[in-house]
């Protein structure tokens, strides 16, 4: 036992040490301060709307829409760089929150809740409702394009569906949903992640299984959201600023250690990879970070953190074009 002069003078520090042993317990990175990169690659775009832009797509290197909150469309001539609101031909007393789009050529499809279907064959000059099943489970979360008349629709709950008649009929892929989610991914080769409404487990299903496989979270952090990443393997981003990488494509019950690039406060929403290879999180904020050699080392940009939003969705589309989407019609071009 100390003596009680030693016993005051420990007293105060101890916690001090707590914190620094819970830090260095969690066995990843963990940093409480951040440099701000001199230039970045993110342009801002001033959109004449405050409704939250959810999702963008590209017909093709010109010409796209992205879509939001109240029943929020806009249309760009120009690959992103200026955007004008569009309107749909949708009952005016309905507030539709259009969630997912998503382009093959011309061919386009739009999924918004509640339950709303829309199909496009002239590039979104004009679209046509499609009326979904009642019995649907859940409400339309996600729009694959996949071809001529082709396309999947993934539901909140996680019922996958296929249509190969331009949404006359639709087609059943898993026997069973996945229940209610937050998150929803799909990969190049067809195979999903979920994330679990409450973010205490996470779902896998790949092509020909009949069924999600489920598996439980990593730690006592409640998952956030999670991904592919360009090779296949998965991310992962839960509570407490915490990211993880898949070290091995097809095994999801391997995880790295976490890594937090900086605790002040605000969580990640998404992560996602740029055409040269860095990695970008972004959240709570303004906080748009990256990493250029896989996740060891991270830095602030400082064109997101000027902006007073928070960041919901980073897309990378497969021509090298990029958009950071945020609150309050807050949008960053990538501009390399």
């Amino acid at each position: 036992m100390l003596p009680p002069r030693l016993r005051r003078l420990v007293a105060p520090l101890l916690p001090l040490a707590l914190v620094l042993v819970l830090a260095f317990g969690l066995g990843g990175c963990v940093t409480t301060g951040l440099s701000t990169a001199e230039g970045s690659p993110w342009q801002p775009v001033p959109l004449a709307t405050r409704s939250n832009p959810l999702d963008v797509a590209f017909t093709d290197g010109q010409h796209g829409f992205l879509v939001g909150s109240n029943r929020l469309i806009m249309e760009t001539a120009d690959g992103g760089a200026s955007w004008q609101e569009r309107a749909l031909e949708l009952p005016e007393e309905e507030n539709f929150r259009l969630i997912s789009i998503d382009f093959d050529g011309r061919e386009g499809w739009i999924v918004g809740q509640p339950g709303l279907l829309l199909h496009s064959t002239d590039a979104g000059k004009s679209w046509s409702r499609l009326f979904l099943d009642t019995k649907l489970p859940g409400e339309p979360y996600l729009v694959t394009a996949l071809g001529p008349k082709t396309a999947e629709l993934a539901t909140n709950v996680g019922a996958v569906y296929r249509t190969a008649d331009a949404g006359a009929s639709w087609q059943a892929l898993v026997t069973d949903a996945a229940g209610a989610v937050r998150d929803l991914r799909r990969s190049a080769d067809g195979s999903y992640v979920s994330v679990s409404s409450l973010g205490n487990f996470f779902a896998t299903w790949s092509p020909g299984q009949a069924t999600w496989q489920v598996h439980q979270r990593v730690s006592s952090q409640r998952l956030q959201s999670m991904g592919f990443q360009p090779d296949g393997r998965l991310w992962m981003v839960a509570r407490g600023a915490q990211l993880r990488f898949n070290p091995e494509a097809g095994d999801p019950e391997d995880w790295s250690k976490p890594v937090i690039p900086i605790t002040n406060g605000y969580g990640y929403l998404d992560m996602a990879w740029d055409p040269r290879g860095g990695i970008w999180t972004g959240g709570g904020s303004g906080t748009l970070l990256s990493s250029p050699d896989g996740g060891s080392q991270w830095i602030r940009d400082p064109v997101a953190a000027a902006q007073p939003s928070n960041f919901t969705r980073i897309a990378f589309l497969p021509d090298g074009k990029g958009f950071v989407l945020g609150e309050r019609g807050t949008l960053l071009r990538w501009v390399g």
